[in-house]
Protein backbone atom coordinates (compact mmCIF):
# COMPACT_ATOMS: atom_id res chain seq x y z
CA UNK A 1 0.00 0.00 0.00
CA UNK A 2 1.29 3.46 -0.90
CA UNK A 3 2.03 5.83 1.97
CA UNK A 4 -0.75 8.33 2.69
CA UNK A 5 -0.30 11.78 1.15
CA UNK A 6 -1.80 15.10 2.21
CA UNK A 7 -4.01 17.17 -0.11
CA UNK A 8 -4.29 20.85 0.87
CA UNK A 9 -7.21 22.84 -0.58
CA UNK A 10 -5.83 26.35 -1.07
CA UNK A 11 -7.54 27.70 -4.20
CA UNK A 12 -9.99 30.00 -2.38
CA UNK A 13 -9.05 33.66 -2.39
CA UNK A 14 -10.64 34.32 0.99
CA UNK A 15 -13.51 36.55 -0.13
CA UNK A 16 -15.01 36.96 3.35
CA UNK A 17 -11.58 37.53 4.83
CA UNK A 18 -10.73 40.28 2.39
CA UNK A 19 -7.47 38.96 0.96
CA UNK A 20 -5.30 35.90 0.47
CA UNK A 21 -5.64 34.52 3.97
CA UNK A 22 -3.66 31.40 3.00
CA UNK A 23 -0.47 33.48 3.00
CA UNK A 24 -1.21 35.95 5.79
CA UNK A 25 1.43 35.48 8.56
CA UNK A 26 0.30 34.39 12.03
CA UNK A 27 3.53 32.96 13.51
CA UNK A 28 6.50 34.63 15.22
CA UNK A 29 8.72 34.36 12.14
CA UNK A 30 6.20 34.99 9.40
CA UNK A 31 4.66 31.51 9.39
CA UNK A 32 1.16 31.09 8.00
CA UNK A 33 -1.49 28.70 9.32
CA UNK A 34 -0.67 25.98 6.78
CA UNK A 35 2.94 25.92 8.02
CA UNK A 36 1.68 24.56 11.34
CA UNK A 37 -0.60 22.01 9.71
CA UNK A 38 2.26 20.77 7.53
CA UNK A 39 4.61 20.63 10.50
CA UNK A 40 2.05 18.54 12.41
CA UNK A 41 1.41 16.37 9.34
CA UNK A 42 5.09 15.69 8.82
CA UNK A 43 5.70 14.60 12.39
CA UNK A 44 2.61 12.37 12.11
CA UNK A 45 4.21 10.59 9.13
CA UNK A 46 3.09 12.42 5.98
CA UNK A 47 5.96 12.93 3.52
CA UNK A 48 4.16 14.28 0.43
CA UNK A 49 1.84 17.29 0.17
CA UNK A 50 -0.28 18.22 -2.86
CA UNK A 51 -1.32 21.88 -2.88
CA UNK A 52 -4.51 22.61 -4.84
CA UNK A 53 -4.27 26.24 -5.90
CA UNK A 54 -5.31 28.52 -8.76
CA UNK A 55 -2.86 29.58 -11.45
CA UNK A 56 -3.54 33.20 -10.51
CA UNK A 57 -2.01 32.80 -7.05
CA UNK A 58 0.76 30.36 -7.99
CA UNK A 59 3.69 32.75 -7.79
CA UNK A 60 2.62 34.32 -4.49
CA UNK A 61 1.73 30.95 -2.97
CA UNK A 62 5.04 29.33 -3.86
CA UNK A 63 6.97 32.31 -2.53
CA UNK A 64 5.04 32.37 0.74
CA UNK A 65 4.70 28.64 1.45
CA UNK A 66 5.76 26.11 -1.15
CA UNK A 67 9.43 26.99 -1.43
CA UNK A 68 9.82 27.04 2.36
CA UNK A 69 8.23 23.64 2.88
CA UNK A 70 9.89 21.93 -0.08
CA UNK A 71 13.05 21.30 1.93
CA UNK A 72 11.13 19.18 4.42
CA UNK A 73 8.40 17.53 2.32
CA UNK A 74 7.83 16.37 -1.24
CA UNK A 75 5.72 19.23 -2.65
CA UNK A 76 3.40 18.88 -5.66
CA UNK A 77 0.86 21.27 -7.19
CA UNK A 78 -2.57 20.83 -8.75
CA UNK A 79 -4.72 23.61 -10.16
CA UNK A 80 -8.41 24.14 -9.51
CA UNK A 81 -9.76 26.13 -12.42
CA UNK A 82 -13.36 27.13 -13.12
CA UNK A 83 -13.31 25.69 -16.64
CA UNK A 84 -12.30 22.18 -15.50
CA UNK A 85 -15.70 20.63 -16.22
CA UNK A 86 -16.94 17.38 -17.75
CA UNK A 87 -17.50 17.32 -21.50
CA UNK A 88 -20.66 19.12 -22.52
CA UNK A 89 -20.64 21.65 -19.66
CA UNK A 90 -19.61 25.31 -19.76
CA UNK A 91 -19.12 27.96 -17.08
CA UNK A 92 -22.38 29.83 -16.43
CA UNK A 93 -22.25 33.52 -17.35
CA UNK A 94 -21.08 35.63 -14.38
CA UNK A 95 -19.94 32.56 -12.38
CA UNK A 96 -16.78 33.39 -10.37
CA UNK A 97 -17.20 31.09 -7.35
CA UNK A 98 -15.10 27.88 -7.36
CA UNK A 99 -16.97 24.58 -7.74
CA UNK A 100 -16.37 23.46 -4.14
CA UNK A 101 -14.24 21.09 -2.08
CA UNK A 102 -14.97 17.96 -4.08
CA UNK A 103 -13.94 19.74 -7.28
CA UNK A 104 -10.73 20.80 -5.52
CA UNK A 105 -9.86 17.17 -4.80
CA UNK A 106 -10.65 16.22 -8.41
CA UNK A 107 -8.07 18.79 -9.53
CA UNK A 108 -5.44 16.56 -7.91
CA UNK A 109 -6.76 13.26 -9.28
CA UNK A 110 -3.75 12.64 -11.53
CA UNK A 111 -1.39 12.98 -8.53
CA UNK A 112 -3.33 10.69 -6.16
CA UNK A 113 -2.42 7.00 -6.39
CA UNK A 114 -3.32 5.73 -2.92
CA UNK A 115 -4.71 6.80 0.47
CA UNK A 116 -4.86 10.53 1.15
CA UNK A 117 -6.01 13.04 3.74
CA UNK A 118 -7.69 16.33 2.79
CA UNK A 119 -7.50 19.63 4.69
CA UNK A 120 -8.30 23.30 4.23
CA UNK A 121 -5.30 25.63 3.91
CA UNK A 122 -6.72 28.22 6.29
CA UNK A 123 -7.64 26.00 9.26
CA UNK A 124 -5.46 25.03 12.22
CA UNK A 125 -6.24 21.40 13.13
CA UNK A 126 -3.70 20.54 15.83
CA UNK A 127 -1.19 17.65 16.13
CA UNK A 128 -3.62 14.99 17.37
CA UNK A 129 -5.81 15.16 14.28
CA UNK A 130 -2.95 14.42 11.90
CA UNK A 131 -1.68 11.58 14.04
CA UNK A 132 -5.02 9.76 14.25
CA UNK A 133 -5.80 10.15 10.55
CA UNK A 134 -2.31 9.10 9.40
CA UNK A 135 -2.42 6.05 11.65
CA UNK A 136 -5.84 5.08 10.30
CA UNK A 137 -4.91 5.54 6.64
CA UNK A 138 -1.70 3.57 7.17
CA UNK A 139 -3.52 0.55 8.59
CA UNK A 140 -6.75 0.40 6.54
CA UNK A 141 -7.47 -0.02 2.87
CA UNK A 142 -10.48 -0.40 0.63
CA UNK A 143 -12.14 -3.79 0.55
CA UNK A 144 -15.54 -4.71 -0.80
CA UNK A 145 -16.71 -1.60 1.05
CA UNK A 146 -14.54 1.52 0.81
CA UNK A 147 -12.84 2.19 4.16
CA UNK A 148 -12.67 5.96 4.78
CA UNK A 149 -12.35 8.15 7.87
CA UNK A 150 -12.78 11.70 9.10
CA UNK A 151 -11.72 13.71 12.15
CA UNK A 152 -14.55 15.48 13.95
CA UNK A 153 -14.43 18.51 16.24
CA UNK A 154 -16.89 19.92 18.75
CA UNK A 155 -18.95 22.70 17.16
CA UNK A 156 -18.31 25.06 20.10
CA UNK A 157 -14.58 24.86 19.36
CA UNK A 158 -14.96 25.78 15.69
CA UNK A 159 -17.21 28.86 15.51
CA UNK A 160 -16.22 32.48 14.93
CA UNK A 161 -17.40 35.39 17.05
CA UNK A 162 -17.11 37.62 13.98
CA UNK A 163 -19.67 36.13 11.62
CA UNK A 164 -21.19 32.98 10.18
CA UNK A 165 -19.30 29.79 9.33
CA UNK A 166 -20.06 26.73 7.23
CA UNK A 167 -19.77 23.32 8.92
CA UNK A 168 -20.67 19.75 8.14
CA UNK A 169 -22.86 18.52 11.00
CA UNK A 170 -22.14 14.85 11.67
CA UNK A 171 -24.34 12.01 12.89
CA UNK A 172 -22.61 8.72 13.84
CA UNK A 173 -23.86 5.14 13.97
CA UNK A 174 -23.51 3.06 17.16
CA UNK A 175 -20.40 1.38 15.70
CA UNK A 176 -18.60 4.71 15.35
CA UNK A 177 -19.03 5.07 11.60
CA UNK A 178 -20.59 8.10 10.00
CA UNK A 179 -24.35 7.94 9.42
CA UNK A 180 -24.57 11.21 7.54
CA UNK A 181 -23.13 14.71 7.36
CA UNK A 182 -25.27 17.73 6.61
CA UNK A 183 -23.68 20.92 5.35
CA UNK A 184 -24.93 23.98 7.21
CA UNK A 185 -23.66 27.03 5.38
CA UNK A 186 -24.66 29.73 7.89
CA UNK A 187 -23.91 28.89 11.52
CA UNK A 188 -23.60 31.78 13.98
CA UNK A 189 -23.11 32.32 17.70
CA UNK A 190 -25.59 34.36 19.70
CA UNK A 191 -25.76 35.23 23.43
CA UNK A 192 -26.25 31.87 25.11
CA UNK A 193 -25.83 29.53 22.18
CA UNK A 194 -25.19 28.60 18.56
CA UNK A 195 -27.75 28.36 15.78
CA UNK A 196 -28.07 28.11 12.00
CA UNK A 197 -30.42 29.37 9.31
CA UNK A 198 -31.31 28.07 5.86
CA UNK A 199 -33.65 30.87 4.79
CA UNK A 200 -31.51 33.98 5.06
CA UNK A 201 -32.20 34.55 8.75
CA UNK A 202 -35.99 34.33 8.64
CA UNK A 203 -35.84 31.38 11.04
CA UNK A 204 -33.10 29.82 13.19
CA UNK A 205 -32.46 26.35 14.61
CA UNK A 206 -30.28 25.80 17.68
CA UNK A 207 -27.29 23.45 17.61
CA UNK A 208 -25.69 22.11 20.83
CA UNK A 209 -22.07 23.13 21.35
CA UNK A 210 -21.11 19.45 21.71
CA UNK A 211 -22.32 18.63 18.18
CA UNK A 212 -19.56 16.87 16.21
CA UNK A 213 -18.74 18.70 13.01
CA UNK A 214 -16.50 18.16 10.02
CA UNK A 215 -13.71 20.64 9.37
CA UNK A 216 -12.92 19.01 6.03
CA UNK A 217 -10.29 16.71 7.52
CA UNK A 218 -11.10 13.55 5.58
CA UNK A 219 -9.20 10.35 4.89
CA UNK A 220 -9.93 8.51 1.65
CA UNK A 221 -8.67 5.79 -0.65
CA UNK A 222 -8.07 6.42 -4.33
CA UNK A 223 -11.55 5.00 -4.89
CA UNK A 224 -13.04 8.28 -3.65
CA UNK A 225 -11.49 10.27 -6.49
CA UNK A 226 -12.87 7.80 -9.03
CA UNK A 227 -16.36 7.94 -7.48
CA UNK A 228 -16.39 11.74 -7.25
CA UNK A 229 -15.23 12.07 -10.83
CA UNK A 230 -17.88 9.67 -12.08
CA UNK A 231 -20.66 11.57 -10.26
CA UNK A 232 -19.69 15.14 -11.15
CA UNK A 233 -21.61 15.42 -14.42
CA UNK A 234 -24.80 14.16 -12.78
CA UNK A 235 -24.37 16.63 -9.94
CA UNK A 236 -23.93 19.51 -12.40
CA UNK A 237 -27.01 18.44 -14.34
CA UNK A 238 -29.09 18.49 -11.15
CA UNK A 239 -27.70 21.61 -9.50
CA UNK A 240 -26.76 24.09 -12.22
CA UNK A 241 -30.38 24.91 -13.10
CA UNK A 242 -31.15 25.60 -9.42
CA UNK A 243 -28.19 27.79 -8.53
CA UNK A 244 -25.85 28.41 -11.48
CA UNK A 245 -23.67 31.04 -9.78
CA UNK A 246 -23.15 29.57 -6.32
CA UNK A 247 -23.83 25.81 -6.20
CA UNK A 248 -20.84 23.84 -4.83
CA UNK A 249 -19.81 20.20 -5.15
CA UNK A 250 -19.00 19.44 -1.50
CA UNK A 251 -16.98 16.47 -0.26
CA UNK A 252 -19.81 15.47 2.15
CA UNK A 253 -22.20 15.26 -0.80
CA UNK A 254 -20.32 12.33 -2.32
CA UNK A 255 -19.53 10.81 1.09
CA UNK A 256 -23.23 10.77 1.98
CA UNK A 257 -24.17 9.19 -1.35
CA UNK A 258 -21.58 6.43 -0.92
CA UNK A 259 -22.78 5.72 2.63
CA UNK A 260 -26.42 5.60 1.51
CA UNK A 261 -25.50 3.20 -1.28
CA UNK A 262 -23.57 1.07 1.25
CA UNK A 263 -20.46 1.43 -0.88
CA UNK A 264 -18.41 3.14 1.86
CA UNK A 265 -18.02 3.19 5.63
CA UNK A 266 -16.47 6.29 7.23
CA UNK A 267 -14.90 5.89 10.67
CA UNK A 268 -15.46 8.98 12.82
CA UNK A 269 -12.18 9.79 14.56
CA UNK A 270 -12.03 12.69 16.98
CA UNK A 271 -9.53 15.25 18.16
CA UNK A 272 -9.48 17.05 21.48
CA UNK A 273 -7.34 19.83 19.97
CA UNK A 274 -8.99 23.21 19.54
CA UNK A 275 -9.53 24.39 15.99
CA UNK A 276 -8.42 27.86 14.94
CA UNK A 277 -9.12 29.64 11.69
CA UNK A 278 -9.34 32.99 9.97
CA UNK A 279 -12.73 33.05 8.31
CA UNK A 280 -12.80 36.81 8.92
CA UNK A 281 -10.00 39.36 9.28
CA UNK A 282 -11.11 39.98 12.87
CA UNK A 283 -10.28 36.34 13.68
CA UNK A 284 -6.58 36.82 13.02
CA UNK A 285 -5.53 38.28 16.43
CA UNK A 286 -7.02 35.21 18.18
CA UNK A 287 -4.97 32.88 15.98
CA UNK A 288 -1.77 34.92 16.44
CA UNK A 289 -2.22 34.81 20.20
CA UNK A 290 -2.88 31.05 20.20
CA UNK A 291 0.19 30.31 18.05
CA UNK A 292 2.36 32.50 20.30
CA UNK A 293 1.11 30.64 23.36
CA UNK A 294 1.72 27.20 21.83
CA UNK A 295 5.19 28.28 20.72
CA UNK A 296 6.00 29.51 24.23
CA UNK A 297 4.76 26.19 25.65
CA UNK A 298 7.11 24.28 23.35
CA UNK A 299 4.52 22.65 21.08
CA UNK A 300 6.18 24.36 18.10
CA UNK A 301 9.68 25.74 17.56
CA UNK A 302 9.87 29.46 16.79
CA UNK A 303 11.32 28.58 13.38
CA UNK A 304 9.47 25.57 12.00
CA UNK A 305 11.56 24.69 8.97
CA UNK A 306 15.02 25.97 9.93
CA UNK A 307 15.38 27.90 6.72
Amino acid sequence: MNKPVLVVMAAGMGSRYGGMKQIDPVGPNGQVIIDYSLYDAKRAGFETVIFVIKHEIEEAFKAAIGSRVSGAMNVKYAYQQLDELPEGFTIPADRVKPWGTCHAVLAAKDLIDGPFAVINADDYYGPEAFKVIYDYLSTHQDGTVYDYCMVSYLLKNTVSENGSVSRGVCEANPDGTLHKVTERTRIETYPGGIHYTEDGGESWTDLPGETPVSMNLWGFGKSFVEEADRRFAGWLTENLPKNPLKCEYFLPTVVTELINEQKAAVKVLSSTDKWYGVTYREDKPVVVEAIARMTAEGLYPANLWNN
